[in-house]
């Protein structure tokens, strides 16, 4: 029995989804890198904490000749645990589709493929559920693989089918200030929260302005959505500060950037002049990820959605892959869903994903890639 027939990503599944990880991933890149050894490949888990492997005839030569694909998923998730179940049909528990379900097809894949002349890697990262630590880590490396790949396929929950764009998101805080007076004699004051009128009318129509993104034809439209709201201190008080967290759900070609300039200068023009307003993105220590999009003509595209069957589209939600799609064609694919017909499934305590999914993404990767490196 060779290495490829003896992996059995089921089984993988079940014991990744039984080891928690949304606190320390530790334990799943444990069973990662010995489940790799034990299929006669040497993993590296790097200062950043991502899994890396390679094969292939220019495995570790960056820079080789043939054509180089680059597998990567998350193995973290978010809290709380949930604990494992299953049955014939489905596999249940925190990280079953996002993204360990996925995480074992490229597992499956990624042993089982040919890569021929070319170099096929495999690039698992933490800490995408949070700040994405990880992924820009192994992106903005000058040695990562990622810079001289000629596709990236990243696993999420998708349905099996390919997605090839995604809206980014990046979140900030709008601060209102005015003047503190007694509320018997408002008028003495400057009303910061009576301010905040006039900006949520302005996010409604943030997206009418003559340089608004257009409507991306298929990710549609850019959203701007207020969360939280604080203000004021003493209910017999005019309250001189206000604050406003907004969520923005952008669209190619804006950037974080241009979306603060804008919007700093929408929001002036509709506050009275007594009232001071700023604008700042949410502290973190890595970039917002942004929105992109991969040419559905790309090879990567074509030879994943003729394997799968699968729709193409865009995927639902901000991904690790806006980080990838500088340096090469990018793709979202996996088995399980954001969402079904109850309600929602990643994230949520009845996470799961079906059994059936996971083998046919891994066989539909494993026929893509023989395309690719045919």
């Amino acid at each position: 029995m060779s290495p490829t027939e003896a992996f059995d990503p089921l089984a993988f599944l079940e014991a990744a989804v039984q080891r928690p990880s949304h606190e320390d991933v530790g334990p799943v890149r444990q069973l990662l890198c010995e489940t790799l050894e034990r299929h006669g490949v040497d993993p590296a888990v790097d200062d950043a904490g991502n899994v890396v492997a390679t094969r292939g005839a220019s495995a570790g030569r960056s820079g080789a000749d043939g054509t180089h694909v680059v597998l990567n998923t998350h193995v973290d998730t978010v809290s709380p645990h949930v604990p494992f179940e299953r049955d014939e049909e489905v596999v249940r528990g925190r990280g079953a589709c996002d993204a360990k379900g996925p995480l074992a097809a490229l597992v499956a894949a990624f042993l089982a493929a040919d890569p021929r002349d070319g170099r096929l890697t495999l690039a698992i990262t933490p800490d995408e559920e949070v700040l994405s630590t990880g992924a820009y880590a192994l992106a903005s490396s000058a040695e990562s693989p990622i810079r001289d790949a000629d596709a990236v396929l990243v696993g999420e929950p998708t349905g099996l089918d390919v997605c090839t764009a995604a809206k980014g998101r990046f979140q900030g805080t709008i601060r209102l200030e005015g003047a503190n007076a007694h509320a018997a004699e408002p008028e003495s004051g400057t009303n910061a929260v009576a301010a905040l009128a006039p900006v949520l009318r302005a996010l409604e129509t943030f997206g009418d302005r003559p340089d608004a993104p257009p409507v991306h034809p298929d990710l549609g439209p850019a959203t701007l959505t207020p969360t939280v709201v604080g203000g004021g201190e003493a209910t017999n008080q005019v309250p001189a500060d206000c604050s406003l967290t907004i969520d923005r759900r952008s669209v190619p070609p804006e950037t974080a950037a241009g979306f603060e300039e804008v919007l700093v200068e929408h929001l002036e023009a509709a506050v009275p002049e007594n009232v001071s307003v700023d604008f700042s993105f949410t502290d973190r220590e890595t970039p917002f990820l942004e929105a992109w999009a991969t040419d559905p003509d790309a090879e990567i595209v074509a030879a994943l959605a003729a394997a799968s069957g699968g729709a193409v589209r865009p995927f639902g939600a901000a991904t690790e892959a806006s980080y990838f799609a500088e340096y090469a064609p990018t793709v979202v694919f996996g088995p399980g869903a954001l969402a079904d017909e109850e309600g929602a499934v990643a994230h949520a305590p009845r996470e799961y994903v079906r059994k059936a999914d996971v083998l046919e993404a891994g066989s539909a990767l494993e026929e893509g890639l023989e395309a690719l490196f045919k």
